[in-house]
């Protein structure tokens, strides 16, 4: 157990569009919920990880960074990390487990805080400015306009709609499930106020076919917190621990020319090689879904079904319900729940596992579940388990 990473406590703050309240206290309200949870104190927490670290050309993406947490929060940290050069943003989750498993920390405190449809209302502070040139990831998009990540996302779903014939009806799906599981998720009120039908779907305007306006995810403002703790730490902690079971990252250049192969695919079996759990043990999946495509790669790249079938393994939605073969996103993901970018999915396992999720809480008594974040060249996951 000593070399061990839990998750020990997690926090949200309020979910909305527009809040009137500054970023970092949203950051704060999440961890404090999530420190309280633990049973910890602020001094028992000697790390802060983030992703992507603070923004300042972007500042509505990323407006809080590790130094303003720990300033505001009084944290003596021995280890601190915020940084876009990862894996997607679960690997802040990853980084923190390393670091209590080599015994750097004992309590580690990873968020996550957005503020893009605040962002939206006051462009001069948060949005920035357009460059007069770009480099490095940005080179490959701004040039031509095609800076929403739906531009990329699109073309994984064009081809697998021309190899495999997956449908707008399948894709639908996903956020059809996602908005159910929303109207039942008191966090997602803002976000979700009516349950989308398939028809009110199909009719929607395209953004970059084949992904409609239901396929992306909902601008947010909010703040997520996940506290992980080494194993030998746990007898200072006052809640039920969640093993972190596995984890998994990948990354592909940002000029790929294989528009088949998004980094799910390499992340997804890598998983599996570090556990002896395998998809027969998963008990509900928190898949990424900034564009609802993406689900279907993290169901194909982790094996629940072949590659290509993705798109017949949802049809009708019942499979992935909440009392389905595989409860897929049961917040309502960021489709339904607002774009929390990740750390969402993280909550909600751990939410799910401890048997905590209200109205929304799976059959049974679930004791594995995958969280998944990225997509296209960026990619990680996280296997929990309830000991």
């Amino acid at each position: 157990m000593a070399r061990e990473a839990y998750i020990t406590g997690v926090g949200q703050s309020e979910v909305g569009v527009r809040l009137p309240r500054h970023p970092l206290l949203l950051t704060l309200d999440a961890a404090k919920e999530a420190i309280a949870e633990a049973g910890l104190t602020f001094g028992q927490i000697d790390g802060v990880f983030s992703f992507p670290g603070k923004s300042p050309g972007y500042l509505a993406f990323s407006p809080v960074g590790t130094d303003e947490v720990i300033e505001a929060l009084g944290i003596k940290s021995k280890w601190q990390m915020g940084g876009l050069e990862q894996p997607a943003q679960l690997s802040a989750i990853g980084m923190a487990a390393w670091a209590v498993q080599q015994g750097i920390c004992r309590h580690v405190l990873c968020f996550r805080t957005v503020y893009e449809a605040g962002g939206m209302a006051d462009p001069a502070t948060y949005m920035g400015a357009r460059p007069d040139t770009v480099s490095g990831a940005s080179q490959w998009t701004s040039p031509f306009w095609a800076t929403s990540a739906a531009c990329w996302t699109a073309q994984y779903a064009a081809r697998h709609v021309h190899k495999y014939g997956l449908t707008r009806e399948q894709l639908g799906q996903i956020a059809i499930n996602g908005s159910k599981n929303a109207m039942l998720n008191p966090r997602a009120k803002a976000i979700t106020k009516d349950e989308l039908t398939l028809d009110k779907y199909m009719s929607a305007r395209m953004i970059s076919t084949p992904l409609c306006l239901y396929d992306c995810d909902r601008f947010s403002d909010a703040s997520t917190v996940v506290i992980v703790s080494a194993g030998d730490a746990l007898d200072e902690v006052k809640c039920e621990p969640i093993r972190i079971a596995a984890m998994s990252g990948s990354v592909d250049r940002y000029s790929w020319d294989q528009v088949e192969w998004p980094a799910a695919y390499d992340a997804g079996p890598d998983l599996w090689r570090h556990t002896d759990y395998t998809v027969d043990d998963v008990d509900t999946a928190q898949f990424y879904d900034g564009f609802a495509f993406l689900p279907i790669t993290w169901l194909e790249g982790l094996g629940f079904c072949e590659k290509g079938e993705g798109g017949r393994f949802i049809e009708g939605g019942t499979r992935i319900a909440r009392d389905g073969q595989l409860p897929l996103n049961t917040a309502g993901g960021q489709l339904g729940a607002g774009r929390l970018h990740g750390f969402g999915f993280a909550h909600e396992a751990v939410t799910q596992l401890r048997g905590n999720a209200g109205e929304r809480q799976i059959p049974g008594n679930p004791k594995v579940a995958v969280a998944t974040s990225g997509g296209g060249p960026l990619a990680a996951a996280l296997l929990l388990a309830k000991d």
